[in-house]
């Protein structure tokens, strides 16, 4: 990607410290998503990375994967399917628990969202320790989908999110990454 395009992406993420939690570094992304062309240049960077891999639907994560997810499956001409948190999808759902930076939690799929050899572009706006990610990919193997790529806005290398995800054969991509206090 564009070194100058991921700089002017980067330069629209603030950082809000102690947010959710004291000692967390939140990595707010709603400032590219109120910038319009930096908005359209980020969905469209994350399409384009993953076109070749012919995904057949994006999968977005709760909520800020909807965000950039949504957007993406248009760019590619594919549907969209939520993975959410416990509770919030009706009908029949399967769910996976798992672990995050600051706590434990659910996420959900309707039952038969993915058909079965689907092929699966997984979409969230940040990767940190890859608890929802991985959660999500288990989620849609469990439908047998195949995951062809994983796309973020944000990646924090010094989390274990990407190494995560490699561990699980998913090849992971970022828009641009954040090294520790880096503003």
């Amino acid at each position: 990607m564009d070194e100058h395009l991921a700089a002017r992406i980067k330069s629209l993420i603030r950082a809000v410290p102690d947010f959710p939690i004291p000692g967390i570094r939140f990595r707010d992304v709603m400032g590219l998503t109120e910038d319009a062309d930096g908005f359209r240049a980020a969905t469209v960077a994350l399409a384009d990375r993953f076109r070749g891999e012919d995904p057949e639907v994006v999968v977005g994560i709760e909520s800020r994967g909807f965000i950039f997810g949504a957007p993406v499956a248009q760019e590619l001409a594919v549907g969209f399917v939520p993975v959410r948190k416990a509770g919030k999808l009706p009908g029949e759902v399967r769910g996976v628990d798992y672990d995050l930076e600051y706590g434990s939690a659910r996420v959900e799929i309707q039952a038969g969202a993915i058909a079965p050899g689907a092929r699966v572009l997984l979409i969230d706006d940040l990767l940190a320790t890859g608890g929802t990610a991985a959660a999500a990919v288990e989620l849609i193997r469990g439908q047998g989908g195949v995951v062809v790529g994983a796309g973020f806005v944000v990646d924090l290398p010094e989390l274990p999110g990407a190494g995560r995800l490699g561990g699980v054969g998913v090849e992971v991509f970022a828009l641009c990454e954040f090294l520790g206090e880096e503003e």
